[in-house]
Parts: structure tokens; sequence; C-alpha cells
């Protein structure tokens, strides 16, 4: 099924009225969920296997990418000494052949949610969210080159695009962002800013675009570009209780939107990844009946972009959300994550093998 949208080429991206929505008031304080580990006795097989944990402890709401065999894990919030959760620039390297960590040069800013991208080689960080009590949105942007091990900044979002949690994609040289939030308030009756912004970055010439905007505003949502389609699958709109299962298809020739089959199961804060033909989902949080808005999904599901459907997979060994998933040479790598509502991460770090 496909239902065309009429958004068309030219359309102008405006970030249209957005009402405040709330947590639901018994959505947990950061850190005052479960204590962070590993849960016990996880079952692995039918395509999943344990991996290293992150060197450097538990993590959640970080970004992820892939340079050659290695996987990137950067910002996020970390465990506070004092109590609760921090937000890290801390960088860290997992490599998928030996299967160890070790650590690269940290964000120049401390983010969580960053919206992160491989292109040419190099690693772009475009915007993200940070702050204490309540976080926001930033314009910062940066580029990692591996050669140099070194950050350099780029110019900053421009005024009005910046959100954190944004559907990720690249083609070419030009790197998709979709939805996302300017603001998030941990804790119960948080403020959660959701947006419909679409955009693009061109890593050659420096600009920035504006592109149609989403049927309906989206955040902790997953992301690929297949062939010349931006797929924005899932994500929740302002809240846990407001998770979706609803799949965009921006053709990115056109400029036009079509829906295409929904996900098999609603949910917000999930990681994806493609691999050939197929967009793969993992975890992810919030029960959009209402019985348990803090529900954490063991559900994997892959949507196959051509036939426009969706397979059930075996589900993940340590049920998370807050997460992130990167291919390398058709593994996917799901490093940390949370495995309560709210803030609760382990240093878990699975593979899945299609």
């Amino acid at each position: 099924m496909r239902r065309v949208i009429a958004l068309f080429l030219g359309a102008a991206l405006m970030a249209g009225p957005v009402s405040p929505a709330y947590a639901h008031p018994a959505h947990p304080t950061p850190g005052a969920t479960t204590a962070p580990g590993d849960p016990a006795d996880p079952v692995y097989g039918k395509g999943w296997s344990r991996r290293a944990a992150i060197g450097g402890g538990p993590r959640q709401e970080h970004g992820v990418a892939a340079l050659g065999h290695r996987v990137y894990v950067l910002g996020g919030i970390v465990i506070d000494p004092a109590g609760g959760v921090v937000t890290t620039g801390r960088v860290e390297v997992y490599d998928t052949r030996r299967d160890t960590w070790s650590e690269a040069a940290p964000l120049p800013v401390a983010m969580n949610h960053p919206n992160v991208a491989t292109v040419g080689g190099r690693i772009y960080v475009l915007g993200g969210l940070s702050g204490g009590a309540s976080w926001q949105a930033l314009r910062d942007s940066f580029v990692y080159d591996p050669r140099t091990g070194r950050w350099t900044s780029l110019p900053p979002m421009p005024a009005g695009l910046e959100r954190g949690s944004a559907a990720m994609g690249v083609r070419g040289t030009k790197i998709y962002l979709a939805g996302g939030m300017r603001t998030l308030t941990p804790g119960p009756g948080g403020l959660q800013d959701t947006v419909d912004l679409v955009s693009s970055y061109d890593v050659m010439t420096g600009r920035w675009e504006s592109l149609p905007s989403l049927p309906q505003a989206r955040d902790h949502v997953g992301g690929a570009v297949v062939g010349s389609t931006f797929y924005v699958l899932g994500g929740r709109d302002r809240g846990q209780v407001n998770v979706r299962d609803t799949v965009y298809a921006l053709d990115l020739r056109s400029r036009r939107w079509s829906e295409r089959a929904p996900m098999p199961t609603a949910r917000g804060g999930i990681a994806a990844a493609a691999v050939g033909g197929k967009i793969y989902t993992f975890g992810g949080e919030g029960r959009h009946d209402g019985t348990n808005p803090n529900t954490v999904f063991a559900e994997a599901e892959a949507y196959d972009t051509a036939r426009d459907r969706w397979v059930r997979l075996a589900p993940m060994p340590v049920p998370r959300h807050g997460t992130a998933a990167v291919a390398v040479g058709g593994t996917i790598h799901i490093p940390g994550g949370g495995t309560a509502g709210g803030a609760a991460p382990v240093a878990v770090n699975d593979a899945y093998r299609p």
C-alpha cells in the first residue's frame, strides 16, 4: 500500500505551530529506575551474538557511525557518580575484528541524541541536545577525520533547524535529517517538543537546504536512505504515549512523501540500520494503548523496501531503547541503550547478522 501525500518539489519548509506535550506523569526520572548493569541470562542465537561490552561503561541516547571495520559511539548520557545521569562528549571505538574497545578524541561539545552520519570516510555530527535539567537543541556541528584523529568545527546549523534525535540518511554528498526535537525535559511531566522539519546538508558545498516537511512530526525515530528514497520509520510525537507505527518515504528526486506499510509494532526510541534493500529496526520504548507507556521492547523487525513488507525477526536478547545501530560488512552492531523506561543505561554490545 502506498498512499501519496500532497507535498511537492519546491514546497517551503515551515516550522508550523507546535503544541507542547509532556511526558506521562509516571515516566521515570533519569537514574531513578533500575540499577545499571547487564540483564541476567540473555539468550543468544538465531542471528544474535554477544560482543565485548562498551569499554567505558553504560551509555544511552548516543549516536553511532561506522568507518571501515570500526564502530564509533558518540556522546549520549552516562551514569553520574553523584546520582542520575549526565551528558557526555566521550567517543569510544569498537574494533569489530578484534572485539576490543579504545578511545577517540571527544566531541568538542557534550551532547545527547546527536544527529550522526558518515560521508566520504568522515563522521559528521549536526547538532543534538544538551543541558542540565532540561535538554535543549544545539546548532553546533563538527566533522571527524580518522586520519588526523581530530574534530573540526563546521558552521552551525541554520537558526530554526536545530534539533536532536532526528532520522538520518545519506545519499551521495548529502546528509538528510527528518524530524527530531528541540526540547526534552526528562522526568514526570517533562516537556517534549517534536518537530516535522526535513533538511539536507551537502558536505562538499556546506549548504543547507529545506525539504518538504514530514506528514507528521516525529522524534526518536528510525531513518535510512535506500536507493533514492529516504525512509522515516516509527518514532513518537511529543511523548512516550504517542508512539507510532508509520513508515514515511521521501522520493529524493520528486521530493514527494508517500506512506508505506506500517511497522508491526508501534514504538519510539528505536535503532535502525539498512543492509541491502532492507531496513532493520530494533527495540524501542512506549506503548500507545496506554497500558504501560514505560514498556521497553525486544522486537526486531525488518522492512523490505522493494516489496513494501515487514518481517518479524528473533527478538533482541537484551531489550533496549535509546540505542543506535550501524552495519559493518553485513553485520549490524547495537551498542548500549536503556533497559527500563527513562534512563537506565547499560554497556551491552550486541550484534545481529541477518
